[in-house]
């Protein structure tokens, strides 16, 4: 997250596997903690190699979204929302944050938040808790598989959209000014199935999680379930590919890279991981027109794969963030790495006559 003054935040974190994930949690190998802090990272005079580096936030717990509004910093835990008082230029924020609202923990742990234009409302990304809800738990929470809808004190939550797995990144689309997120959509049915992809999001609009996928595909281990839901399913605007798991999305307002690129929409895919062969692990872009997508998608940032058949890669985009002078900032969770992709034009030469 890039602050007014050209600070930019990174939050470290990762899930921490519940009960409710034992199945995954055996296959993998004992690791550390979440680190549960954010770093601050300076660069006054803008070369790209940050002099300044220092814990800035700590005590967190699954920190994943971050918001400036006013003259405070929002932080998106697993589990709630918090703000914390912010003073341009501190390095360091010390005292205690304030909870705002209280979100339904763990499952996909990310928690996403943007203001819109105005600041008048907030929205938060919350995930779901299972693949496709065998046990019924999510159907009674409706905050899960869902986009919120706040006011900045926290108060009048409601609903904005719904039936959506796994939403991550979120993102104003320049030209409407309509908000779009990238959703990761469900697993188990095969490496072609289901498409993840990137939608505008449609205030009271449901997108079919997890009884149908795609508009009105039914989940056949739903089938039969919620027929009324199905019907009313909307069709996502536009497929990424099966289990590229999309993270970051950011829609390019700068001014420095080509023409191509104005106004389109990178997303950052951290990559498959129940995939007979890997697919993801790059930063792509989207173009658009008139507001929405046109053209095929594009490899942006490539590179993270090292060996396909090995199963081995060097690292897993996250998050995608334009700073100010134009350049693409992308984090990388698998690397440990923050990238930064710029342009400088190619010189010109006049040949004399």
């Amino acid at each position: 997250y890039v602050l007014p003054n050209k600070d930019v935040l990174v939050v470290e974190s990762k899930r921490e596997f519940s009960r409710r994930w034992g199945w995954r949690a055996r296959r993998r190998r004992p690791r550390p903690p979440s680190a549960n802090r954010i770093t601050l990272f300076r660069d006054a005079d803008q070369d790209g190699r940050p002099e300044v580096r220092k814990v800035f936030l700590m005590g967190l717990k699954m920190p994943f979204g971050l918001l400036l509004h006013g003259n405070f910093l929002y932080v998106a835990n697993t589990d709630g929302l918090l703000r914390f008082p912010y003073k341009t230029g501190q390095t360091r924020i010390t005292t205690a944050g304030e909870k705002l609202l209280d979100l339904p923990a763990g499952g996909h742990y990310t928690r996403n938040i943007i203001a819109n234009g105005d600041g008048s409302k907030l929205y938060i990304a919350v995930g779901s808790s299972s693949n496709v809800d065998k046990d019924g738990d999510d159907a009674k929470d409706p905050r899960r598989a869902a986009i919120l809808e706040i006011n900045p004190d926290g108060s009048g939550m409601r609903v904005f959209a719904n039936g959506l797995r796994n939403p991550v990144g979120m993102s104003w689309e320049p030209a409407t000014k309509s908000l779009w997120t990238v959703v990761n959509e469900r697993d188990r049915l095969g490496d072609q199935l289901v498409p993840d992809f990137l939608t505008r999001v449609r205030e009271g609009s449901f997108y079919g999680w997890p009884y149908s996928y795609f508009g009105q595909n039914e989940d056949p281990r739903k089938k039969g379930e919620r027929p009324d839901l199905v019907a009313k399913a909307v069709v996502p605007d536009f497929a990424l590919g099966s289990h590229v798991a999309p993270l970051g999305l950011a829609f390019y307002t700068g001014t420095t890279f080509p023409e191509q690129y104005r106004g389109g929409a990178f997303i950052g895919m951290h990559g498959s991981w129940n995939r007979s062969q890997l697919v993801g692990y790059k930063v792509v872009f989207v173009p658009f027109k008139s507001g929405k997508p046109r053209g095929e998608i594009k490899d942006f940032l490539t590179g993270f794969i090292a060996d396909k058949q090995a199963v081995k890669v060097y690292g897993r985009p996250v998050d995608v963030t334009v700073t100010p002078d134009g350049s693409l900032l992308v984090t990388d969770d698998r690397g440990g790495k923050v990238w930064q992709v710029s342009y400088t034009a190619a010189p010109t030469f006049s040949r004399n006559p």
